[in-house]
């Protein structure tokens, strides 16, 4: 008698497991000049760690979507490209892209997750398209784990600048699972032997679209892109002002064949471009290098570099907290001490 129940109950087990569908991911890949972005590889490589299908999405103007596509198929991890192409999808803006995804989200949809890097474009998409589906959606992630047994998803995320981490769990009531990934917590998927296959989506038009996108000014530097780069030179405000902050940090950045940042405090100051500030409301960096000049450590910036491998801070102040973080430290006037390393590096 135990041994038929024994029996029975590993059946019923086995059926109740067996009614979840495997993980199948749609990760919304974002490109920029013929180049798939760093940040949607390490999007798709979480993507890969739950365990089933990805499928990549691209949305993208005539003139862009062709080269794209034939560097997309090509990374590993990939199974299916889809692709629509029209002239308005040449700039995402979420009014315009979301509708798209609601379409390859409706009933019928294979999809148990939605996957997006955590740039200012996809993190504006993706929630609008979770909300338009009455789900939730959890933002910049650092793990993911995807549970078959019980059709959950946990995520971890960085909350409090960085100073405590949540774990959430998307349970088997939520039918599709939406997250964006902070890049620097994953490695950037790179090209395999296999080819994905090719899909193409007709685009969803839409008709007097409430904004518009007017254009589009970006930073020209020869130096390495501050998101990405493998090292990173900051400074603070200690820099005095912006020909002192260029005159100081260039010339060691060069020497290094770094990239340059800034903290808030210098930015608001106008020392540097907003779009080299580092910390929680600009950008998350982990090279392999960061250097921070004359930056005292406000935990907002912090938030920004403390994942970095190895970090080397120099201030006059010996009780900056830049220093509890710093793995080398040095007390000096840092208009003494970076001229004579970039005259050694030279």
């Amino acid at each position: 008698m135990l041994r038929v129940r024994t029996a029975a109950l590993s059946k019923a087990l086995a059926r109740r497991y067996s009614t979840f569908p495997a993980p199948h991911a749609l990760v919304f890949l974002e490109h920029r000049d013929g180049e798939l972005d760093s940040a949607s590889l390490s999007a798709l490589t979480a993507a890969s760690r739950l365990g089933g299908k990805v499928t990549g999405l691209l949305a993208g103007a005539p003139d862009q979507v062709p080269g794209v596509v034939d560097k997309a198929k090509k990374i590993k991890g990939l199974d299916t490209v889809l692709h629509s192409v029209s002239s308005q999808y040449s700039t995402p803006l979420p009014e315009i892209v979301a509708p798209l995804l609601e379409k390859v989200l409706s009933s019928g949809s294979p999809f148990t997750h939605v996957v997006s890097a955590h740039s200012s474009s996809a993190k504006s998409i993706l929630p609008r398209v979770a909300a338009k589906l009455d789900v939730p959606a959890v933002s910049d992630i650092t793990s993911v784990e995807h549970d078959i047994s019980t059709n959950s998803t946990t995520f971890s995320r960085p909350i409090y600048a960085g100073n405590a981490i949540s774990t959430v769990r998307a349970s088997s009531s939520i039918s599709i699972k939406f997250f964006t990934v902070r890049s620097t917590a994953f490695p950037a998927a790179v090209p395999g032997e296999a080819e994905a296959e090719t899909e193409v989506l007709d685009p969803v038009e839409v008709s007097d679209p409430p904004s518009n996108h007017i254009s589009t000014s970006l930073s020209k530097s020869d130096r390495p892109d501050l998101g990405v780069a493998s090292r990173v030179v900051s400074g603070g405000r200690a820099l005095k002002n912006a020909e002192t902050f260029q005159a100081t940090l260039y010339p060691l950045a060069d020497a290094l064949g770094a990239a340059v940042g800034a903290s808030r405090a210098a930015v608001d100051a106008g020392y540097a471009d907003n779009s080299l500030q580092v910390g929680q409301t600009g950008k998350v960096v982990a090279p392999e290098l960061y250097m921070a000049l004359g930056i005292s450590g406000a935990i907002q910036h912090l938030a920004g570099m403390k994942d970095s491998k190895l970090i080397v801070a120099i201030n006059k102040d010996p009780d900056a907290p830049i220093f509890q973080v710093a793995d080398v430290g040095l007390v000096a006037d840092l208009f003494e001490v970076v001229p004579e390393m970039v005259e050694k590096l030279k």
